[in-house]
């Protein structure tokens, strides 16, 4: 049995699976706030929590952000199942977001805030955890896709890979 849109389940469930393991390790390995450098001044893990969306945006009224997440992981499951057989580099990129939407609306839903820990300091970035790194891989894939070559007909040309995947 071939599955639609194989690329897009893979990267979502890879991108979920070490979205939590990563989290229960930090949960279980970590004081909140504790942080150890791994390159001291430029790469710490530092527990954190955020209510917030993305640089703790909207931290005060996060509480909907739970529902946009679902709201996004449904849409894009919806997609996979009823939509097109996508391009590869389409697959991927909303699989990688379906896995940071569904990453960071888990923790939103079980605790009421997400636990980010990826701590650069040496440009002084918000802590960020493995969903967020899934769902920046993802835009830059659809940003792929979008700038793939077309063919005379409008169409991105593809490949023989990308006809079933």
């Amino acid at each position: 049995m071939r599955i639609k849109n194989r690329l897009f389940w893979i990267a979502a469930v890879i991108g979920l699976v070490l979205d939590q393991v990563s989290k229960f390790w930090v949960t279980r390995t970590f004081e909140l706030t504790q942080t150890v450098p791994l390159w001291e001044g430029v790469f710490h893990l530092t527990y954190v929590t955020n209510k917030g969306a993305a640089f703790s945006l909207f931290s005060e009224q996060g509480e909907w952000l739970r529902w946009l997440s679902l709201i996004v992981s449904l849409g894009l499951a919806a997609l996979a199942i009823f939509g097109p057989r996508l391009p590869r580099w389409e697959q991927a990129g909303y699989g990688c977001i379906l896995a940071g939407a569904l990453g960071n609306g888990i923790d939103r839903f079980l605790n009421g805030e997400v636990v980010d820990f990826f701590d650069f300091r040496l440009i002084n970035f918000p802590v960020f955890n493995i969903a967020d790194v899934f769902i920046n891989l993802g835009i830059l894939c659809l940003l792929m896709a979008a700038f793939r070559p077309t063919s005379s007909n409008g169409n991105p040309k593809r490949s023989h890979r990308d006809q079933d995947r």
